[in-house]
């Protein structure tokens, strides 16, 4: 037996060229606590580490006399030693192996161990290798964590010794192996069939499902009947799963999948059982900026829009107002089967401050409040319940309606006010300043009928006529036309007082015409109205303008 291993030895130093970067086989001689000495047919025996002998778990991996392989680094350095490396044997050794399966197109083992640029870092055995991120699977993957730290099988696909670059693919194994199967699926995949598969990967959009050698996409809206944000809160990578086969695209091998097909819609025994106007509690799942979606049954999820969910913070970012989990009450404002939507009201749940208000006051009730703003248009006073009141700029004087009246008031001044009206529907409460004096107008239309004689003021001579004050707050016009006999408005001045008689009133345009002339004819009228009653036997002047003259200068 000795005589057989010292043959090998011999024949083993014969084969190889004794040069730096060799792979020679040595015979151990020598081992104590440091280092392994191994004669390797030189003038002086190599020694390596005995750290380099030893496996994973502390033990010495050989003993005096066994033949070892190691790599010639050095034939003889200038102390004349030869170095050696068991350690760089072992590289060396791999490379072989991975060039010798390579060749026979067989499969590696290796290990996913870190993410790089465009792909990652695989382990294989002592040899790093490089997996491109395309070539991890049959298709993309957003996440590779179920994959990293676990034993893989991959495919050589490139392999340089001199340069240490390595190029492994799962993706060419895996289409390889699908292959078959993939063509049996499809001879007998049919759309509305129920098959199995497993959570392959999980995106913002889906999840993709492996149906053995096909893989099918599973839309993030088919997963379940109620609203979800991603994927995940339902699956997990791994995790076996019924589907049903909705759309199958034979060539081009798309198969869409629907998981929530398998069970009942509750939408249909839903709006079986609920009506519009009907309150409910519900469950927030999402906040927006334009409201919140809620739950009110399993899988049925309605919205919250922002100007139904407060009769007064319309202006308030939902967020403010609810938050996702918050258990609130809701009423069904308006369900649209197909479309499958349900819109829902918080504010509804509680008595209107408007409606409130309007029981609580009636038109001509006296408030006040302060100023809260003022606009162009008017003044806003605020109210009982955070409602504002509407001055209207038209309503705060009976004589002015211009802006300058406006000027008169200040933000935070307490200002009070008559309610005109309450409009609940339109969220509206009209009130009115002026009127909490009488209407001067119509105090004056009531004393003064038409024909009344009353003293006017002059307070403009125009080409048309005179302008006047009546009353206070009450203006008339006296056209040049109603002027008595022989007067002209040369005669009048700004100030003067003059004795009219009331022509017409005009309640709606709120004006009153004026006559000096009118009354004078019309007193003409009743004289000889009176004459003509007279018995024509009667003494006295001859003529009717006699009659009237003599009248007159009575």
């Amino acid at each position: 037996m000795g005589e057989s291993f010292a043959d090998l030895f011999e024949e083993s130093l014969q084969q190889v060229e004794m040069k730096k970067g060799a792979l020679i086989t040595g015979e151990v001689i020598n081992i104590d606590s440091e280092v392994v000495t191994v004669n390797v047919g030189l003038k002086s025996e190599g020694v390596v580490p005995r750290s380099q002998f030893v496996n994973i778990n502390g033990e010495l991996e050989v003993a005096i006399g066994d033949l070892v392989q190691v790599a010639l680094q050095e034939v003889e350095d200038g102390l004349g030693s030869t170095q050696i490396s068991r350690e760089r044997a072992k590289q060396l050794e791999r490379w072989q192996q991975l060039e010798q399966l390579q060749q026979a197109e067989e499969p590696v083992t290796g290990v996913i161990t870190a993410r790089v640029k465009g792909g990652f870092n695989v382990e294989l055995s002592g040899v790093r290798a490089f997996l491109p991120g395309s070539l991890i699977d049959t298709r993309p993957l957003q996440d590779t964590s179920h994959l990293e730290g676990q034993d893989l099988q991959f495919k050589i696909i490139k392999l340089d010794v001199e340069r240490n670059n390595v190029v492994v693919s799962r993706r060419a194994l895996l289409d390889e192996a699908n292959k078959a199967q993939r063509e049996e699926i499809l001879s007998s995949l049919e759309e509305g069939a129920v098959v199995k598969g497993f959570v392959k990967n999980l995106t913002d959009y889906g999840a993709f499902i492996d149906l053995g050698g096909l893989d099918g996409l599973l839309h993030i809206t088919d997963i379940a009947w109620r609203r979800i944000k991603h994927p995940s809160e339902m699956l997990k990578v791994g995790q076996e799963i019924d589907v049903k086969v909705l759309k199958f695209d034979e060539e081009k091998q798309r198969v869409s999948l629907g998981h929530k097909q398998l069970h009942e819609d509750p939408w249909s025994s839903f709006i079986g059982s609920y009506a519009v106007g009907d309150r409910l509690p519900a469950t927030v799942t999402t906040v927006t900026d334009y409201g919140c979606f809620a739950r009110v049954a399993d899988g049925i999820e309605g919205l919250v829009h922002s100007s139904e969910m407060s009769w007064m913070k319309r202006n308030q970012h939902p967020s403010k107002m609810v938050h996702s989990g918050q258990e609130i009450e809701v009423m069904i404002l308006d369900v649209n089967s197909d479309k499958r939507r349900l819109s829902l009201g918080m504010k509804q749940c509680s008595e209107s401050p408007w409606v409130a208000f309007s029981k609580q006051y009636a038109e001509g009730d006296k408030v006040a409040g302060k100023l809260n703003s003022k606009t162009d248009f008017g003044l806003f006073i605020g109210l009982a319940d955070g409602i504002d009141g509407l001055v209207h700029i038209s309503d705060i004087d009976w004589t002015r309606s211009d802006e300058g009246l406006l000027q008169d008031y200040q933000k935070g001044e307490e200002i009070e006010a008559v309610i005109l009206s309450v409009d609940t529907e339109r969220e509206r409460v009209a009130l009115g300043i002026k009127q909490m004096v009488g209407d001067p107008f119509s105090s004056f239309a009531e004393a003064n009928k038409k024909g009344s004689e009353v003293t006017a003021t002059v307070t403009e001579v125009t080409s048309g006529g005179l302008a006047v004050t009546v009353a206070p707050s009450v203006t008339g016009f006296l056209k040049r036309g109603e002027l008595g006999n022989e007067q002209t408005l040369s005669e009048f001045n700004e100030g003067d007082q003059i004795t009219a008689y009331v022509a017409n009133i005009d309640k709606k345009a709120r004006s009153v015409s004026l006559s000096i002339r009118g009354h004078e004819a019309a007193t003409q009228r009743a004289q000889l109205k009176q004459l003509n009653t007279q018995s024509v036997d009667s003494a006295g002047p001859a003529t009717i303008g006699d009659l009237i003259k003599e009248q007159l200068e009575k």
